[in-house]
């Protein structure tokens, strides 16, 4: 089911499995493979040279990513993240503020919802390449761009994993653990697909074309009138018990 109305939205956000949603954004991204030229030269870029040849030819990859022939990069399996696109807004992200954040935050606003963090983080890998297995603390909105992705989680991710416990980091990991293939949920992603990832519940995506270009809208501390997500209470009492540790918590996956 594809979630088309806010009502609608309103009523399936606080609790999995994830949904398919529409949200209409009036942006045109770059081309796939021109983003990456630029993003890969960034400084805050991070990128992970998979597949399984030898060490040392993932350490030649590695170390020429950023200035390689493209011809060339877009052969290898790799993984690739920009979580601070606020700094690319003046050029390879023209419009994007205005045309996407400031719209999608003024929707949320009016409908009741407030959040502590609302930022996009951009998404590029080619085939064959994966993400690792974990949770985010925050919510995504996930926006296939370009190519397709398959973004895999639980229909009922308690079974597998407890907010509790994915507060605490017992997720992450290359790969996914053994499990039963009717308790996934795989929703494949072709551009201008989207999909709502909850808080705190495990998840990994694999890349099925050439090169894949994905953004999400990651929403941290999301309340809609005084309520959170029925996982993210869990972090909520994790930080009443730590205080000192509540911003230490963030949307990012140290081993992307």
């Amino acid at each position: 089911m594809t979630i088309t109305t806010p009502d609608d939205f309103t009523h399936r956000w606080r609790q999995p499995p994830n949904f398919s949603l529409e949200v209409a954004f009036d942006y045109t991204f770059l081309p796939a493979i021109d983003v990456l030229d630029h993003i890969r030269r960034d400084e805050e870029v991070r990128f992970t040279i998979l597949g399984d040849d030898d060490w040392q030819v993932r350490m030649d990859r590695t170390a020429a990513f950023r200035t390689a022939p493209l011809e060339g990069i877009v052969t290898w399996p790799f993984r690739l993240v920009h979580f601070n696109l606020s700094r690319l807004y003046d050029d390879l992200l023209h419009g994007f503020q205005d045309e996407v954040m400031i719209p999608w935050r003024a929707h949320l606003s009016a409908r009741g919802f407030t959040w502590q963090r609302l930022a996009p983080i951009l998404f590029l890998s080619t085939e064959g390449a994966s993400s690792t297995y974990h949770n985010d603390n925050s919510h995504g909105l996930v926006w296939q761009v370009h190519g397709t992705k398959t973004f895999h989680s639980y229909l009922a991710p308690d079974k597998h994993l407890s907010a509790e416990a994915a507060v605490i980091g017992e997720t992450t990991g290359e790969e996914p653990p053994e499990h039963d293939a009717a308790d996934r949920q795989s929703v494949v992603m072709r551009p201008g697909d989207q999909l709502w990832s909850h808080a705190l519940t495990p998840h990994w995506v694999t890349t099925e074309s050439p090169l894949a270009m994905s953004v999400t809208l990651s929403h941290g501390g999301l309340c809609h009138q005084g309520r959170f997500s029925e996982r993210e209470l869990a972090l909520r009492a994790d930080w009443d018990k730590n205080p000192a540790e509540a911003w230490t918590h963030d949307l990012r996956s140290v081993r992307y």
